[in-house]
């Protein structure tokens, strides 16, 4: 079973950066799509971006242009790098397993403040 764990986050003024990280255990980390998401109070869980196994990301619209997923599997981590950040952008921030239920990090709360 891989086991995740996000960190940095925090809080950051508007139009600000913050790049979170997600560590992931075991030796099978290089084959995963991975994802972030994201949840704010009383709002769905979204799901942010991708990346695959090979590298191909994908972005929701809301963050296109702004934010970039990336990973380094020598480090099994998965990075999410957020520039631009605007209020809206204010969430609990999960990593997962792409394509597998209940495959989730225990967050990282990111909040940005105006």
């Amino acid at each position: 079973q891989v086991q995740l764990v996000e960190s940095g986050g925090g809080l950051v003024q508007a139009g600000g950066s913050l790049r979170l990280s997600c560590v992931a255990s075991g030796r099978i980390f290089s084959i995963l799509d991975m994802a972030w998401y994201r949840q704010a109070p009383g709002k769905q869980r979204e799901l942010v971006a991708s990346i695959s196994s090979g590298g191909s990301t994908s972005y929701a619209d809301s963050v296109k242009g702004r934010f970039a997923i990336s990973r380094d599997n020598a480090k099994n981590t998965v990075y999410l790098q957020m520039n631009s950040l605007k209020p809206e952008d204010t969430a609990v921030y999960y990593c997962k397993i792409l394509f597998q239920t209940n495959a989730w990090g225990q967050g990282t709360q990111v909040t940005v403040s105006s």
